[in-house]
């Protein structure tokens, strides 16, 4: 597994590549990408251990909403990080997301690790403006 950088200004850059996801990969699965179970964050295996976990738990069963450079799923967005593709990255994190090969846990886990690794994630305002 690729681990974290630090880019100019102290700031964590992703390491993690995004490999390039065809149409059929997208409708049907592609796992060949999904980091291995073993090498995951330990936050990262406990069901909804952070809000990426928690954030892809809730894109499995209630869907998610895309934008220009990212995604809502239940009130947070999550917007690309400087350099990152979100469309291509989405792509990756979609493939593994629709396969049946691995367990659910793994899924869950390697999904949300890589949406950790390619996007940022942000609470979004509520009615009367607070978070």
């Amino acid at each position: 597994m690729t681990t974290h950088s630090t880019a100019a200004g102290g700031r964590t850059a992703p390491t993690l590549p995004i490999p390039e996801m065809t149409g059929a990969d997208v409708a049907f699965g592609n796992i060949k990408h999904l980091p291995r179970y073993a090498d995951l964050p330990e936050d990262f295996k406990r069901h909804r251990g952070n809000d990426f976990c928690r954030a892809i738990s809730m894109w499995f069963f209630k869907g998610a909403e895309m934008h220009p450079n990212g995604i809502e799923i239940d009130g947070l967005k999550f917007t690309a990080k400087p350099g990152i593709d979100a469309k291509k990255a989405l792509a990756a994190i979609r493939a593994c997301m629709v396969s049946w090969e691995p367990k659910h846990e793994h899924k869950e886990a390697g999904c949300a690790y890589m949406l950790s690794q390619w996007f940022d994630s942000a609470a979004l305002k509520t009615e009367g403006g607070r978070e």
